[in-house]
């Protein structure tokens, strides 16, 4: 995995937000992180569209351990690794304090489990939580 960062010098856009490219396995990646008041939205693009897009939630209750809803809003049902990649996403998130949900757009090439580790680290190396 390569992992040259550029980063883009864009008009402000309203939301608080990042945005990169990376190459993941041969395969250009952009990365847009944005911060909404009660979600963060990330897209990861190889194929210029948003692709599949999940929501994932941490679930608040009375347990001690935390629980977590990662559903598909829309796109490929039989890839349960994007479904664990939103789940390692919202995990990372709440550690960190934030109690915000999470948006993911994933529209990928190559769905391999190299490719999503690499967008989960890539992400968390530049989060905004």
């Amino acid at each position: 995995m390569n992992t040259d960062i550029t980063t883009s010098s864009a008009p402000k856009f309203p939301v608080p937000h990042k945005n990169f490219s990376l190459e993941i396995k041969g395969n250009k990646t952009e990365i847009n992180i944005s911060s909404y008041e009660d979600h963060f939205l990330v897209i990861a693009t190889q194929i210029g569209t948003m692709g599949t897009i999940l929501h994932a939630r941490k679930d608040e209750g009375v347990s001690i351990n935390p629980t977590f809803n990662v559903s598909l809003i829309f796109g490929k049902r039989d890839e349960p690794m994007l479904g664990a990649c939103a789940r390692q996403l919202i995990e990372h998130i709440s550690l960190s304090g934030s109690s915000k949900a999470l948006v993911l757009s994933l529209g990928l090439k190559d769905h391999s489990t190299e490719t999503l580790k690499g967008i989960i680290y890539a992400v968390i190396d530049n989060c905004m939580w």
